[in-house]
């Protein structure tokens, strides 16, 4: 931890974070990003680094309007992320306080199992974990809770005009599936981020054991 800074600063939490994600599987490589809204600031994870070796000072900090504020040394040759542009996007349109982008495997997995443009979740307890993005509260484990899938695409920022159809589309969303490639997911606070990405992939990793054993219906 980096004393310079209160425990709940970005330049604590985004580093710690990294770590956990990493041993869980969800930041392998050099995949995944993490932004956490502080103030007026925006920290960003580097791009192409092992994410469990991220400090303190390797984050880049920007406006929510995208314009640089600073960023790590430059001998240290990191880049700002490439899921910067999705990221602003999303802080533009949904004004969270925390975006998440994850390399889970479970993610990845069902959104390959799904041929069409959504995910459907109910009947599971741990629905209860995901927040109603426009209407508030969160959702009973009973709810229909639907997840947009958005295809992939050869850059980070090609998938902008995906996110914004989706979020349109289900605009009490607080997370979007990549197919083959992830989720980004969002929360008022960084805090409420992590619980979504944790409860969605634990109801992801249910699915998946539920259809491998034959299951296919679980609403």
């Amino acid at each position: 931890m980096d004393s310079d800074y209160p425990k709940d600063h970005p330049r604590n939490v985004i580093p710690e974070l990294c770590r956990l994600y990493y041993s869980n599987g969800w930041m392998p490589g050099s995949g995944g990003s993490l932004s956490i809204k502080y103030g007026e600031e925006i920290y960003i994870t580097p791009s192409g680094v092992q994410k469990e070796r991220i400090q303190s000072e390797d984050l880049f900090v920007q406006t929510s309007d995208g314009e640089d504020i600073s960023g790590p040394s430059c001998t240290k040759g990191l880049r700002k992320s490439q899921c910067s542009p999705v990221f602003l996007n999303i802080y533009r349109l949904k004004k969270p306080g925390a975006v998440f982008h994850l390399h889970s495997k479970s993610a990845v997995l069902v959104s390959l199992m799904n041929n069409g443009n959504t995910l459907h979740l109910s009947n599971l307890q741990m629905i209860k974990g995901i927040p109603k993005w426009t209407t508030g509260g969160n959702h009973k484990f009973t709810d229909d809770v639907t997840i947009p899938i958005i295809d992939n695409t050869h850059t980070e920022d090609g998938l902008i005009d995906g996110m914004v159809k989706a979020m349109n589309d289900y605009p009490d969303t607080c997370a979007v599936l990549v197919r083959g490639h992830g989720i980004y997911a969002w929360g008022h606070t960084w805090e409420q981020t992590k619980l979504v990405c944790e409860s969605y992939d634990y109801l992801f990793d249910v699915m998946l054991q539920l259809r491998a054993a034959g299951v296919q219906e679980i609403r």
